[in-house]
């Protein structure tokens, strides 16, 4: 049995940041245990930056001004305390990367260079070209090698494991080369496993890792899921696949265009045109080919980006790597023609409840929690491009600082007994899962779960199509538990793999899907055509979706914080 002081789980922006935190302190045994390389993370496809007020081009920017800027592109669902905290340390974790080494693009003073984002005052996104997310990740992980972060490579978190006074005792995890279930005693465990996007399937920009492992285990740990519904549908999504086309197209100058040849964002948001909030824009294009001003049909509907104006130099300088992506995915050149865009599912605003936004602290002592796995909240109804970059820093940092002060006040606890009780019984569950001879394939779960929730718990949402996608759920979780995974070897056996991650995507969105129909309003992200204008006097709370003892689902609310922000209609 493996033994550390703080264990992360997720190799991540915020997994990385909290090891790298941890491992500069004297003494300590950390290690970090991912189910990929390192470097491979969903950080790594964050193409547009990180934001912060450094002033770098903009000299009236404020910190006061990002922080209003993220509350009102909240939806006022943020928890202000949370904001300003987390605004605050922006500039300084920036500062930190490009010490770290990250090669931020400059401007002609040699300062780190900034572009407009939406939703935001001024140009407060740092960024280098559009690949910061691919060169925050490397450099992060130069540095946990250079600190010695014990990394645990292909291995899959299984679940987290409590001491008896319920305080965190270690995890189990399936170690992929070897094919067995490991033991990992820890006195404080940090999870930072990103979101659940897979659960829309084909029609997200997220990799196939993102399937919310570690959501799935805090909540069957005892952690309640915070505003599991604010689901972030990215606007520009390429058209076919629903690979990522950064807000970079539209930082940097680019249109969005219908088929009548329209700026169509004039209609929207006359102010801030493409640079408006993404829940603004993705509703905006959604309404344009639903009412037949996109181009072609169904599923394969899409209106365009359009960069043709700008400087060639500008595309191929700062927006090369997007360049790429559309001549391979939808073979459109964006220096000769319009790239097909449509939204796809990007973010989740929700997820672990942490209680406690100035350690990354939850309701089970010793386990913390941040990065897109996390809800502190600061992103409530809909995240600002650019605030997720800073997020996964900021509170990758907060959040290993936080285990470090645990690890420091608190005695390891014995949980052994139980360890082996949990690698026992996966050990069972391996076996009995990869030997069964019949049940509906796993792919087939996985598929009928996309289709329904794209369908029925997408942009728009409506009470009996949400309904519909429920009973599905269940259905689905029922059949789950008899499915067909096919694979009885051990070593590298990607189908046990996959059948984990249906698991935590089925657990997830259940979440979703109940804290969609709770929320009877439209905010945000949560667009409902049954309910369609914001309802502060009812529904400025959070969601909190708990599990049961007898495996049931429970949704509460708990109060959204309010500092010197009075909620008011969103304009731009």
């Amino acid at each position: 049995m493996e033994q550390f002081d703080v264990l992360v789980i997720g190799s991540g922006g915020a997994g990385q940041r909290a090891a790298l935190y941890a491992a500069h302190q004297e003494g300590l045994r950390v290690a970090l245990i991912t189910k990929i390389f390192p470097s491979r993370s969903a950080t790594a496809m964050a193409q547009g930056g990180i934001n912060g007020a450094l002033k770098n081009v903009a000299k009236e920017d404020t910190v006061e001004d990002h922080i209003f800027d993220t509350i009102k592109g909240s939806d006022y669902l943020a928890d202000q305390d949370a904001v300003e905290f987390f605004i605050s340390r922006c500039p300084e974790c920036i500062r930190e990367l490009d010490y770290f080494g990250v090669p931020f693009s400059r401007t002609e003073e040699g300062k780190i260079a900034q572009r407009n984002f939406g939703g935001q005052a001024y140009p407060r996104t740092c960024y280098s070209a559009d690949k910061t997310g691919h060169v925050i990740l490397h450099t992060l992980y130069e540095q946990c090698l250079k600190e010695n972060v014990h990394f645990l490579q292909d291995w899959y978190l299984l679940d987290i494991v409590k001491a008896d006074d319920g305080s965190v005792g270690g995890v189990v995890a399936w170690n992929m080369k070897e094919g067995r279930v490991e033991q990992i005693a820890a006195t404080a465990v940090v999870i930072a496993t990103g979101g659940a996007g897979r659960m829309y399937w084909t029609r997200t920009s997220n990799p196939y890792l993102s399937t919310g492992d570690g959501m799935a285990a805090s909540f069957r740990a005892g952690c309640a899921l915070k505003d599991p519904e604010m689901v972030q549908f990215h606007p520009t999504g390429l058209g076919k696949s629903g690979i990522l086309m950064s807000e970079a197209v539209r930082g940097e100058g680019g249109y969005l265009l219908n088929n009548k040849g329209e700026r169509f964002m004039k209609d929207y948001a006359p102010s801030k045109m493409e640079l408006a909030p993404r829940d603004v824009v993705a509703k905006a294009i959604e309404t344009e080919i639903a009412e037949g001003r996109g181009f072609g049909t169904g599923l394969d509907a899409y209106v365009v980006a359009d960069v043709r104006h700008l400087p060639k130099e500008v595309i191929l300088e700062k927006l090369h790597g997007i360049r790429d992506l559309a001549i391979t995915f939808e073979h459109a050149d964006p220096l000769k023609q319009p790239i097909p865009i449509r939204p796809t599912c990007h973010y989740s605003m929700g997820g672990i409840d942490v209680t406690d936004y100035k350690t990354c602290g939850t309701v089970i002592p010793g386990l913390f929690a941040a990065g897109e796995a996390a809800c502190v909240s600061v992103h409530g109804a809909n995240r600002l491009g650019g605030n997720s970059l800073a997020d996964a820093v900021v509170f990758g940092k907060i959040a290993g600082e936080g285990a470090v002060d645990y690890v420091q006040n608190h005695e390891a606890k014995d949980a052994k007994d139980a360890l082996a009780k949990a690698a026992a019984n996966w050990e069972a569950r391996f076996t009995e899962v990869t030997n069964r001879k019949s049940g509906r394939p796993i792919a087939e779960i996985r598929d009928e779960m996309a289709l329904s929730m794209w369908n029925n718990v997408g942009i728009f949402r409506e009470e009996k199509k949400m309904e519909v996608a429920l009973e599905t759920l269940n259905r689905l979780i029922e059949e789950y538990k008899t499915c067909y995974v096919g694979d009885s070897n051990r070593t590298f056996n990607m189908a046990f793999v996959n059948y984990l991650e249906v698991g935590s995507l089925l657990t997830v969105a259940k979440a979703v899907a109940l804290g969609a129909i709770r929320r009877k309003e439209s905010r945000g992200s949560h667009l409902r055509e049954d309910y369609t204008k914001r309802d502060d006097a009812n529904f400025l709370n959070h969601t909190l979706v708990t599990l049961k003892e007898d495996g049931e689902y429970e949704v509460g609310q708990s109060k959204v914080v309010i500092t010197r922000y009075e909620p008011k209609e969103r304009t731009y």
